[in-house]
């Protein structure tokens, strides 16, 4: 049993459990370039709020980082000797948002804590840099508030019925969108079912046309995942070729809101691997998520709908052959003390450092598997 397999099974037990498991063989770094002749190893980031930077740093109060490292002694990898934060120079941070009809480049730097909020990245970056003698880039490309089944639909998503039944128990039902479409669901007829077309307008409460459609948050996040592989060196000084070599998601919240997106949760997931594997030409690249912190197993409801699906979708569970070894999922409710996706996890910085560290641990065992 590996150090996350372990972890997962630790259902009960307390985050100090976790934490000194993984800060226990974490070294230093070792402040050394990697060598950029060779092709950097890209790692793209994806989901919602709780992939950014929602870890508190700053203060001597529980849950922030400065407490974790300096109070509690966990993490020692992050600091030297005069306790001043280490910086990683063979790992590249970068981060990319959209806003409006642009990307903003919010983060493009060596991996270290700066500024009052760090996130999963932490975690993520220090396994990563440890396992790989290549350059390492983590390219961050999501934004809050956002769903599978309808922000970030991906490519080959096909429209589904989907029969819903209110308070009264009348029952509905409607078609849900599939990529490009819009709105995100619309009734159905009964003599066409799946062929009952949508709105020719979908307006807001001013009567204003709404741009928004299926999918549109991940073309958004692609293309801009895209930009920044485009323009290599001023995002890796002096790397000149790069292979993308994993993927890490940690979303779910919003889907949990709307039942017809919690359903197809798994289906939706399991284009989602596919599609991002095809975007950027990487059959081989490994996928890893993690689950809501708040949710456990057995839990019902959205939520539970949800955590199923990762679990069915890991190779592990063996419901899908082809991702035997190549996609993981990191149960994270051992680690958010308490906190739940929503509220940010109440901007624990150990959570988002002990989810990052799990993710990072899949992803290394993977790569390093044969």
């Amino acid at each position: 049993m590996n150090r996350t397999q372990f972890l997962v099974s630790l259902c009960g037990l307390s985050l100090m459990s976790s934490s000194s498991i993984f800060a226990a063989d974490i070294p230093r770094p070792d402040g050394k370039p990697a060598d950029t002749s060779k092709p950097v190893k890209v790692f793209l980031i994806m989901g919602q709020s709780n992939t950014l930077e929602m870890g508190q740093v700053k203060g001597e109060k529980p849950g922030a980082l400065e407490t974790a490292v300096k109070t509690e002694k966990l993490y020692p990898f992050l600091v030297d000797d005069a306790g001043q934060w280490t910086k990683r120079m063979d790992v590249r941070n970068i981060g990319v948002m959209q806003k409006g009809n642009q990307m903003n480049l919010y983060r493009n730097d060596w991996l270290t804590i700066s500024g009052g909020k760090m996130g999963i990245e932490i975690g993520i970056g220090h396994q990563l840099g440890n396992a790989i003698q290549e350059p390492v880039m983590l390219l961050k490309s999501s934004i809050g508030n956002r769903s599978l089944g309808w922000d970030l639909l991906p490519p080959g998503s096909a429209r589904v019925l989907h029969e819903f039944t209110d308070k009264a128990g009348q029952k509905s039902s409607k078609v849900i969108a599939g990529y490009k479409d819009k709105p995100d669901m619309w009734d159905a007829d009964p003599a066409k079912g799946l062929a009952t077309e949508p709105p020719k307008e979908w307006l807001d409460k001013k009567g204003n046309p709404i741009d928004w459609y299926a999918g549109k948050q991940w073309d958004d996040d692609i293309a801009n995942a895209k930009k920044v592989l485009a323009d290599l060196a001023k995002h890796y000084p002096d790397a000149t070729k790069y292979e993308v070599a994993g993927f890490f998601w940690w979303q779910g919240e919003k889907d949990a809101g709307n039942e017809a997106h919690a359903v197809h949760y798994e289906k939706n997931l399991v284009t989602l691997i596919k599609a991002l594997r095809k975007e950027f030409n990487a059959p081989q690249a490994k996928f890893v998520m993690g689950t809501i912190g708040e949710v456990k197993k057995g839990d019902t409801g959205n939520s539970g709908k949800i955590l199923d699906g990762m679990f069915a979708v890991s190779g592990d569970s063996g419901k899908y052959p082809e991702f035997k070894g190549n996609v993981a999922t990191v149960y994270t409710h051992p680690m958010s003390n308490g906190g739940s996706g929503n509220s940010h996890y109440s901007g624990n910085a150990k959570t988002y450092m002990d989810v990052g560290l799990a993710m990072g641990e899949e992803m290394k065992k993977m790569l390093q598997s044969k």
